[in-house]
């Protein structure tokens, strides 16, 4: 999920809920809400986590490529961001106008080609088709605590479209991370937005959501999409 070169810089791209009742997933300061699709904002400032005053990514934003598999980019590691500018921000909208338009709950910035430690997610109409869009970015997020406690839920990615496995992850975690603005932000994170968070961090370290398959199922997986990009027509040359 090639991408902009030179910026000083994915998918939970896709993840079903069979039978699950539409419920939105809010986050506000100080507010947490029961259940496990629960979300506490651990910030001192008013506004939502990480919401832009004018929601730029809106404004015609062109899409960026997706890298697929077998593409080895996938497997870096990526690389910190060291500076938060006008930039990265317009690369982040880049980010969610490409996750939208593909479309997906999560991107990393590898997924674009780019090694840079930064995801874009939006879980709200997974959850209430009849939302609205309410974009995340998170610029060098980690992952501080996990529950004991798991959840299987079923996932996708958009570097490996058309395909879904159920995947077993810890089913609540806090994360910290700098916004768009390089604000310092932490929240409790359960539900639908657990998953996408994990499954997003995941990206930034090289690893794929088959790699929680058996290596029966993961390597069936590879093959396919490695048969699927020989046989892909080749870009003609000048």
């Amino acid at each position: 999920m090639p991408g902009p070169e030179g910026l000083g810089i994915a998918g939970l791209d896709y993840l079903r809920l069979e039978g699950a009742a539409p419920q939105r997933l809010r986050m506000g300061v100080s507010r947490r809400l029961g259940g496990d699709r629960s979300a506490l904002l651990r910030h001192d400032d008013s506004e939502r986590v990480d919401r832009a005053r004018s929601l730029s990514y809106l404004t015609f934003v062109a899409p960026l490529d997706i890298i697929t598999l077998p593409d080895r980019k996938l497997r870096l590691v990526s690389d910190p961001i060291e500076r938060i500018d006008d930039d990265l921000r317009r690369f982040a909208d880049q980010m969610l106008e490409t996750m939208y338009d593909a479309p997906g709950i999560g991107l990393a910035a590898i997924q674009v080609g780019v090694p840079r430690r930064m995801i874009v997610l939006d879980v709200a109409q997974r959850e209430d088709e009849a939302a609205e869009r309410d974009p995340m970015v998170m610029i060098n997020p980690e992952i501080l605590t996990r529950s004991d406690e798991l959840a299987v839920r079923e996932e996708g990615c958009l570097s490996i479209p058309e395909y879904y496995a159920e995947v077993e992850r810890p089913a609540t975690l806090r994360v910290r991370f700098l916004d768009r603005a390089g604000k310092p932000q932490e929240i409790d994170a359960g539900g639908v937005l657990a998953t996408c968070i994990q499954h997003e961090i995941d990206h930034l370290d090289g690893k794929l959501f088959i790699d929680y398959l058996s290596k029966l199922k993961r390597d069936m997986v590879i093959r396919k999409f490695t048969k699927q990009a020989k046989l892909a027509p080749k870009p003609a040359s000048l």
